[in-house]
């Protein structure tokens, strides 16, 4: 897991190497000042020598205040490190994640992402910066102590060599339980945030419904989960500090009993009992450290496997090599096309699928609810791959084109209409950030949405709320259709996308992009009949085939599917 994350260290490569070698200085000066006190001591007070009392206590200061220093080195050199690493995976995980199709998408929840690109890769960061610091710092500490402990008196080293197998032995025992908790532990975190994410979205929904105390107990749900998982990890983790603690105590009153027995049999200065037990001191403080280290440890491997299997993900829609091929006109074939979303699936979702769209036509396509209809256009700009047979565009397979490439000639407005905030013009020139002014208009001209626009005080530079909460359904569709526009693709889509619009305004987008895009192929999904009775041919879908393929007249005479929704709706305007 680790050698996956190593290339986002290294712009900070040369800071993550300092970090540790100041931390190694400064260890290595603080180590001696035990040393000088006991010299302090049992040299310049036991002989009343003031002279070698002021030097040596002013080596002690020069070797403080130096420690000092490459305590702030390490700090800030650790610092840079580690948020610049955090950074670096962040940045890597969010472009995997651009790199998803719709398939790879659908294997993680939204929820669980966001907390991948949050908390975990912020518990991993924590974890690096802890490693390049403390963890330098604990064991050379350790060490370092150990054998200046070792040099005042051999004898009373054994006292705390004892609990060192105890506590390592604790600590792993505690890692074993608590790692498989902590994983989760943080799968709840994704289900809150899921929880969360969902009710904000649908504020109104829940308002309108008056629903809030049943968000609320669902809250509460998700809530006590993540806690009382929380909990049943913590019972372990809680261990650790008691542990750590009596063992210091108990080492240090041991090192106090037998020490004092050696200074009142003359067999050890009262200098060297203090400076051992500073280093006693300093020893249990790293111990401390590595146990500090080994809890950020246990939670941080959970989310470094988060992170792992993000970057792993294999992406299904594989780019094309080929840089040079161009999308040449609107055409559209399906050879013997089947779709299904999960290999391991029995049955198709798409199945047999075979027509052919040529350059300019208008084509509605139209079926009951979960007949594929959607699912059947993603497959055109690649958002899904086929799992049998081929799509072809302007004559070529899709998989032979760079996705930009294909994409770029492919507009496709989704069902569920989405609008970012900023002004109205910075969300129509996502379609295209060179198009000029009056593209803009000519745009939402042929949408029928620059009425409305200009009815705003401050017109196309009118700044919309998030996901567009400020403008009608309607309005949010028409604007869409013109961000699509502007790309000036080869082949539109329009997935039920004029679905919150009037009867009127839907005649007159058709009759624009029917007038003004002559050359552009349209496709068209819709669930109201009047939306493609002027398509060239409608494909009707159902349960995943092509019942037929006709114009609106000829269905209209010999297909029941086609005949049962027209009738239907014909009823429902009489």
């Amino acid at each position: 897991m680790i050698k996956k994350l190593k290339p986002y260290l290294s712009k900070y490569k040369l800071f993550a190497i300092l970090a540790p070698l100041a931390i190694i200085i400064e260890v290595l000066l603080e180590i001696r000042i035990p040393f000088l006190m006991s010299q302090i001591v049992d040299v310049g007070i036991a002989s009343q020598d003031i002279t070698y009392v002021l030097k040596t206590g002013g080596l002690m200061i020069v070797m403080a205040v130096l420690a000092m220093l490459f305590g702030v080195i390490s700090a800030v050199c650790g610092a840079k490190a580690g948020m610049g690493f955090g950074s670096e995976i962040r940045k890597g995980v969010f472009d995997k994640i651009q790199e998803f199709s719709f398939a790879n998408i659908d294997k993680f929840s939204t929820a669980s992402l966001v907390t991948r690109l949050t908390s975990d890769v912020n518990n991993t960061q924590n974890a690096f910066m802890m490693i390049i610091r403390i963890a330098v710092r604990a064991p050379v500490m350790l060490v370092s102590a150990t054998i200046m402990a070792y040099s005042i008196n051999k004898s009373l080293v054994s006292v705390f060599l004892v609990a060192i197998p105890i506590l390592a032995i604790s600590l792993s025992f505690i890692a074993m339980k608590t790692y498989p908790r902590f994983h989760a532990m943080l799968k709840k975190y994704d289900a809150m945030n899921a929880t969360v994410q969902e009710n904000l979205i649908s504020v109104r929904v829940v308002k309108s419904f008056v629903r809030s105390k049943f968000e609320k107990d669902k809250f509460k749900e998700t809530n006590d989960g993540l806690m009382n998982t929380s909990l049943r990890a913590e019972k372990i983790l809680i261990w650790n500090m008691p542990i750590m603690q009596m063992t210091m105590y108990s080492c240090i009153i041991a090192i106090l009993w037998f020490g004092g027995i050696k200074v009142i049999g003359g067999t050890m200065h009262t200098g060297e009992l203090i400076s051992f037990i500073s280093y006693v001191s300093q020893i249990l403080m790293s111990l401390m450290m590595i146990s500090m280290i080994f809890v950020n440890l246990v939670l941080s491997r959970a989310s470094v496997s988060r992170i792992v299997e993000i970057l792993d993900e294999k992406v299904d829609v594989i780019d094309s090599a080929s840089k040079g091929l161009k999308v040449p006109d609107g055409s559209i074939v399906f050879n013997s096309v089947s779709f299904k979303y999960n290999n391991e699936s029995e049955n198709n979702v798409l199945d047999n699928i075979n027509f052919e769209i040529k350059p300019g036509e208008r084509v509605g396509i139209i079926g009951g609810t979960g007949s594929s209809k959607t699912t059947l256009v993603q497959l055109i700009p690649r958002l899904y791959d086929t799992t049998e047979g081929e799509v072809l565009v302007g004559g070529n397979n899709v998989k032979d084109y760079k996705l930009d490439t294909l994409r770029d000639e492919v507009s496709m407005v989704l069902q569920k209409n989405v609008l970012f905030s900023g002004t109205i013009k910075d969300n129509l020139k996502w379609g295209n950030l060179n198009a000029t002014d009056e593209e803009v208009m000519e745009a939402c001209k042929n949408a029928q949405a620059h009425d409305f626009i200009m009815s705003f005080e401050k017109g196309y530079d009118t700044e919309l709320g998030q996901g567009g909460v400020n403008v009608s359904g309607g309005q949010k569709q028409r604007l869409c259709i013109a961000r699509a526009l502007l790309k000036k693709p080869k082949i539109i889509i329009l997935d039920d996308s004029t679905s919150a619009v009037d009867t009127a305004t839907d005649t007159r987008i058709r009759e624009a992009l029917n007038e003004n895009l002559k050359d552009t192929t349209v496709i068209i999904i819709a669930q109201r009949i009047t939306s493609i009775c002027d398509a060239d041919k409608v494909i009707v879908i159902d349960d995943g085939r092509i019942n037929a393929i006709g114009t609106p007249d000829e269905l209209l005479e010999t297909n029941e599917i086609y005949q049962e929704i027209y009738y239907s709706q014909q009823k429902g305007v009489a």
